[in-house]
C-alpha cells in the first residue's frame, strides 16, 4: 500500500505530472523542433522568453553551487544563495520554489516522517504560486509561469497525499495538471519541461499494470509509453539543470523498484552519491544497490560513512539510514568476515535505529532478529536466542521462511 501511495503520489506531483502528448506527437522538422498540442503546432524559437530566469544561463551559472548545497544537504548554504536571488527578483517565483525544495529536502530523507518543516514548506510553494500568478496574468503566454505554477502546486499536491489530506492533494493536482497543459507548448525550449511528461509516460503505464483496480481512475488520462518515459528521463536527467537530480533520484528508484533492474540502477545511484557525498538518502540507496548487487567492499565503505556521520550528527542522517546502514555491517561481518561479536554489535544497532524510527513491521528489523536469533543459537545461548525467534515469528508473514524458522526453532526448544 505505502509504495501504491508513492506511485499515486507521483500522478499528483508538479512538474511529475504531465498530460502529455506521447512520442508520436512530438516529430522534428529539419533543424526545427515544433510541438503539436491539440492540434496547434507552437514553434519554440517564436516564444518569447525574455525576463526567463528559467533558461537563463547566468542565473543557472549563479545557483549552480546552491543546486549543489541544496542535494549535499548543506541547506544554509543553499537558502542564504537562494535568498540572495529573491532580494534581487523579489516578484519572480524562482528564489521561491528553490527555497521550498530546499525545505522537501529536509522532510524526504526520514521517509516524510517528519512534520517539523511541512508549514514552511507550504509557505514558500504558496508564495511561489502567487508570483508565478501575476506573470500569467500579465501574459497569458508566459509559459515559464505556467511552469512555476505546476510545479507549486504538484509538490505541494505530493506532500498533502503523504500527510494523507486527499482533499487538498486533489486540489493542487487538478491545479497542477492545468498548467502543465499550458505550459507544454515550450516544451521544446528546456529539458525542465520534459520531466513531468517522462514519469507521466511511465507510471501511466505501469500503475495500471500492477494495481489493475485504479484502470477506471487512469481512463480519461492520455495514454502512456513506459520505454519512452525512460528515455526521457535520461534525457532529462543528463541535459537538465533544475530538475536533473530529481530525474536521477526518479530514474535510480524506477530501475530498482518498479522494473526490478538493480544492475543499471547502481551506476545512476553510485553517481548520485559521489556528487553529493553528504546527502544521507543518496548513500543509503546506493548502499543498497551495492549490497543487492554484490559489490560489498563499496557497500562496507559506504555503511561505515553513514554511521560515522550520524555520530557527527549532520543535517539528514538519521534512525532511516542508520538502519540500512547498520544491517549491512552486521551482514557483512556475519557472513564474510566471520566475526560473530561484531555482527551481532551492528544488528543490535539496527535493531535500536528501526525502533527510533518506528519501522519495527518487518525489513531490516526482522532480518536483524533473525540473525541474532541463529548467532545466540549458534553459541547455544537459548534465552537469548528465544528472545529473538518470538520477535521474527510476532512480526514475520505466516507463510515466510523466517516465521517457519522460528516457528520450528521455538517448538523445539521449548522450555
Amino acid at each position: 500500500m505505502v509504495r501504491l501511495l508513492f506511485c499515486w503520489g507521483l500522478l499528483l506531483l508538479g512538474p511529475l505530472v504531465a498530460r502529455a502528448q506521447t512520442a508520436d506527437t512530438v516529430r522534428r522538422r529539419g533543424t526545427m523542433r515544433v510541438v503539436h498540442l491539440d492540434s496547434v503546432a507552437v514553434a519554440p524559437q517564436a516564444i518569447d522568453t525574455k525576463g526567463w530566469l528559467l533558461l537563463n544561463k547566468d542565473i543557472q551559472q549563479e545557483l549552480d553551487g546552491a543546486v549543489h548545497n541544496l542535494y549535499n544537504f548543506k541547506y544554509d548554504r543553499a537558502e542564504k544563495q537562494f535568498r540572495s536571488l529573491k532580494r534581487r527578483y523579489p516578484e519572480h517565483p524562482l528564489a521561491y520554489l528553490m527555497l521550498g525544495l530546499n525545505t522537501w529536502w529536509k522532510i524526504r530523507p526520514t521517509s516524510f516522517q517528519t512534520k517539523i518543516y511541512d508549514r514552511p514548506f507550504f509557505a514558500y510553494m504558496d508564495s511561489a504560486i502567487t508570483k508565478a500568478e501575476a506573470l500569467y496574468k500579465a501574459d497569458k503566454q508566459n509559459y515559464e509561469a505556467t511552469f512555476f505554477l505546476a510545479a507549486a502546486y504538484g509538490f505541494s499536491a505530493r506532500l498533502h497525499a503523504e500527510r494523507h489530506d486527499w482533499r487538498l492533494a486533489t486540489v493542487d493536482s487538478k491545479r497542477s495538471l492545468s498548467y502543465l497543459q499550458k505550459s507544454q507548448e515550450a516544451n521544446g525550449l528546456s529539458p525542465e519541461f520534459l520531466f513531468g511528461q517522462a514519469l507521466f509516460n511511465y507510471y501511466a503505464v505501469w500503475i495500471p499494470n500492477n494495481y489493475p483496480l485504479l484502470k477506471p481512475v487512469l481512463f480519461f488520462f492520455p495514454k502512456g509509453n513506459k520505454e519512452l518515459g525512460l528515455q526521457q528521463l535520461r534525457t532529462v536527467a543528463t541535459t537538465g539543470f533544475y530538475t536533473a537530480t530529481e530525474a536521477k533520484v526518479f530514474l535510480m528508484g524506477i530501475l530498482k523498484n518498479e522494473e526490478g533492474n538493480g544492475a543499471d540502477a547502481l551506476p545512476v545511484a553510485k553517481q548520485l552519491a559521489a556528487t553529493f557525498p553528504d546527502n544521507g538518502y543518496f548513500q543509503r540507496f546506493y548502499a543498497l544497490l551495492a549490497y543487492d548487487q554484490g559489490e560489498f567492499v563499496e557497500c562496507e565503505r559506504v555503511s561505515k560513512e553513514i554511521l560515522e556521520k550520524i555520530n557527527q550528527g549532520l543535517p539528514g542522517y538519521e534512525a532511516i539510514s542508520g538502519r540500512y546502514a547498520s544491517y549491512f555491517l552486521g551482514y557483512l561481518m556475519q557472513y564474510r568476515y566471520r566475526d560473530a561479536a561484531k555482527a551481532r554489535d551492528y544488528y543490535q544497532r539496527c535493531i535500536v535505529f528501526s525502533e527510533s524510527s518506528g519501522d519495527t513491521s518487518g525489513g531490516f528489523y526482522l532480518f536483524a532478529n533473525a540473525n541474532l536469533a541463529r548467532l545466540a543459537d549458534k553459541e547455544r545461548e537459548l534465552a537469548t536466542a528465544r528472545r529473538y525467534y518470538l520477535v521474527v515469528k510476532d512480526i514475520a508473514d505466516h507463510k515466510s521462511e523466517q516465521y517457519k524458522e522460528a516457528s520450528a526453532w521455538l517448538k523445539k526448544n521449548k522450555s
